[in-house]
Order: structure tokens, then sequence, then C-alpha cells
């Protein structure tokens, strides 16, 4: 510390002085300005840390609410006793990106799991009354039968008005009656009602029989248990403070070996097909990244967050006749992006670019890297062209179901037949 100040002494004098003093390296100035840098940047990083931690990790706060609740009787759910009376849900590492969503990995019988839960007061309270919020419906009297056509009314208004839907109704009360006693309580159905209100849980419900999404294990209020967090690279979160080529680099010597990356496209791409025209509907990824690429440990692949997947019926009532100067204007989400009719100045109901032609772009900086000689001129054409899909895929269908087909086995080809299939 004593050299640096006399180094920035000498800088100081340099432009007054004359002989030796001024003969100051320029080497040694940049690195007294590079120390300086860092542990100023350092110094800000810890701040921003543990002054953000305390707002984005309320685990505590989830819990006391939860419990409270329960106890009180106005929220159950199959997890609850473990949770708040037997204290066998183990609360880990925190992973909230945001206060009002608490994410948190966990352990429960026997298995690492995800606990997610929300806050919708303010955070100063350490128990916010949610209770006034998010638990009033249903009210005492209802029957079973208005709680049914009130499940189905929700359902048609955020899936929209499927055939399927009134299957989806008995699986929600299937679910609430989670001790089989063949009735569903005020309590049960008042925290089956919260859980829809929360939009992954309603995305794990529509996507239960699909194997790319994490499964749900149990809930309690609106709090609910998922399978634990599929790994995914750890340097795609630093993704945007990286050179290109830095991030390229990192790719090859820390992600999965090429032919497991092949698998894991395959996989995101199945996604793909299941997020189109499925049992509940189509579903539209808003927030496309490769941070959300997340895989077992067989490198099957998994959504590592589904908070970013809408139903196309929300998607559409958001952006049908919304206000607009441009294109920009008519975004869902992060990326999910509607035309803006600039004569009417309303944003239009269909997305510029499908499903398929995000991932595509995702795909080429995740495979490309280290393909093999022999297929890095045809998978770069392959991608190339699936980039440049617009429009609804429910328009195009046959040309998409080909784009993806063809991938898929222009992949499967290279790692079947081997131990990497």
């Amino acid at each position: 510390m004593r050299r640096l100040r006399r180094l920035a002494h000498l800088v100081l004098l340099c432009p007054f002085s004359k002989g030796l003093q001024c003969r100051l390296p320029g080497l040694r100035v940049r690195y007294v300005l590079l120390v300086w840098l860092g542990i100023f940047a350092g110094s800000w990083m810890v701040y921003v840390h543990y002054s953000s931690y305390s707002e984005l990790c309320r685990g505590h706060v989830c819990q006391v609410v939860i419990c409270d609740q329960y106890r009180k009787g106005i929220i159950s759910g199959s997890i609850c006793r473990d949770l708040c009376e037997l204290h066998q849900v183990e609360w880990r590492t925190c992973l909230s990106s945001a206060p009002g969503q608490q994410v948190y990995s966990g352990f429960w019988q026997d298995k690492e799991v995800i606990i997610k839960c929300g806050i919708e007061e303010a955070l100063n309270s350490v128990a916010p009354r949610r209770e006034l919020v998010l638990f009033d419906k249903p009210t005492r009297g209802t029957s079973i039968k208005e709680f049914r056509e009130m499940t189905l009314s929700f359902l048609k208004a955020n899936l929209g008005d499927l055939p399927s839907l009134p299957a989806l109704v008995g699986q929600v009360l299937l679910m609430a009656d989670f001790n089989k006693d063949s009735r569903v309580s005020l309590a049960e159905a008042k925290s089956v009602w919260a859980l829809l209100q929360r939009n992954e849980f309603l995305l794990l419900l529509s996507l239960q029989e699909k194997e790319h999404a994490s499964r749900l294990l149990g809930y309690c209020g609106d709090l609910y248990l998922t399978e634990g967090l599929p790994r995914s690279s750890w340097h795609e979160a630093l993704r945007p403070l990286l050179p290109p080529a830095l991030h390229r680099a990192l790719q090859q010597w820390f992600g999965p070996a090429w032919p497991w990356r092949a698998k894991i496209a395959i996989g995101l791409l199945e996604f793909v097909e299941e997020l189109f025209h499925g049992s509940y509907g189509t579903f539209y990824m808003c927030e496309t990244t490769l941070a959300n690429v997340g895989h077992t440990a067989t490198y099957d692949f998994r959504m590592a967050d589904l908070q970013q997947v809408a139903p196309e019926a929300t998607v559409r009532r958001f952006l049908q006749g919304r206000h607009c100067e441009q294109s920009s204007d008519c975004t869902y989400g992060r990326d999910c992006r509607a035309p803006c009719d600039r004569l009417m100045r309303q944003c239009k109901g269909d997305l510029i670019q499908p499903n398929l032609a995000k991932v595509c772009e995702l795909l080429r900086d995740y495979l490309l890297p280290g393909a093999p000689a022999d297929l890095r001129e045809e998978l770069g054409k392959q991608l190339r062209t699936c980039t440049t899909l617009s429009g609804l895929a429910s328009q195009v269908e046959a040309h998409h179901s080909l784009v993806l087909s063809h991938l898929k086995t222009l992949l499967w080809k290279k790692i079947s037949n081997t131990k990497y299939s």
C-alpha cells in the first residue's frame, strides 16, 4: 500500500517536476490504475451482493407466512406437515432472481428439490397478511360444482377454450384432494387456487406429461417443490460480461463434450415440439437463453426455468390491440415480439419469430464450436435456415416440422449407436 501511495504521488507531481521523478514507466502507471480499478470494482460487487441478498433471499418470510396460514387452517397441502411440524424440508442455497419469487435449493425425503414461494406484499413486514389477498378464494359456502366451474373458467382464460380442459380440471381436483378422502376441503381448494395463479405452476400442470419439464413433488398453500435444478453451465450466467471468443473457449473447456451437447440439443428440439399443439394448447418461449438449457446427470435435456414460457392465449390477450409506435412496443416477456400496425398504432396478435427460430439461434453458439469437421458445414447450413423461420408455426406447420426433423436426424445420426445415445 505504501508503494502504491508513492507511485500515485509521483504521478501527480510529474507534470510539475523534472528529472528522474518524471521517468515513471508507463507500465507502473497502468499497474496503479488497474489495481485501484480492481479494488473499486471488487468493493462495489461485494456491496451490491450483500445489499441485494437481504431483498432477494426471504425464504424465512415464506416459511413463517405459509406455516402461520397452515396452523390457522386456512391452507393445506401434501408437504405442510413435513414443512411446518416435522421440519423435514431443508432450505439450502438461495437461487432467487427477484424478491417476489423466492427460489431455494433444498432437500426432502432423501432427494434434492427446488423450493418455490411468492411474496406478494411489501418486504418490510416480517409476516405480510397474504391471506387477505392470495388465499381469498374460494369463499366459505362454495360448492364443489361451483369450484369446478370457477377453475374451468380460469383455465379457459389462460390456456384458451380447449376441449381437453375438463380433464385438466379433474386433475386439479385430484391434486387438491391430497389426503385421498374423496372430498375437497375449503383449505385444499384455497391452496390449489393460489397455486394456479403462479405462472410456472400452471405450466408445470399443463406440461406434467412431458419428459422435458421438471416434475411437481408437493405443495403447501402456494409454496411448492419440484425436482432438483437441472445442471447447467455456470459460465452461461457470465455470458453478457464476457467477450464472445472467451465465452466460446470457456464453453469448450468446461462444458459437456460435443456429443453430449448434441444429445441435449435433441432434447431441446423435442421440447419445442412439446410446446407446439400440445394437449393443453400452444406455448411460447419468451426468454430464450442458454442459461435455461439444463440437463440431468445422463445429459437428458430439462428446461431449467418455466417462468418465461407462456400460453398462446395469454400472449395474444396481452398483445392484441395494444398501443404501439414500433415493434419493440409489442413485446411480451423478453423476446416474444409481434408486429406493430403503424397505421392503426396497435400490436397484432401474431409473433414475428417462432420458438424454433429462437432455439436455433441458441444452438448456433452451443453446437457449432467443437462440432466434428464432417458435420460442421451441413449443421451450420441447417441452423441458418432454421433461424430465418418467421410467422406463426400454425401458418407454416409443414415447413417448421420438416426443418426440425432434419436437424434432429442430422444430430442423431452422429451420436446414435455410441455411448452418447
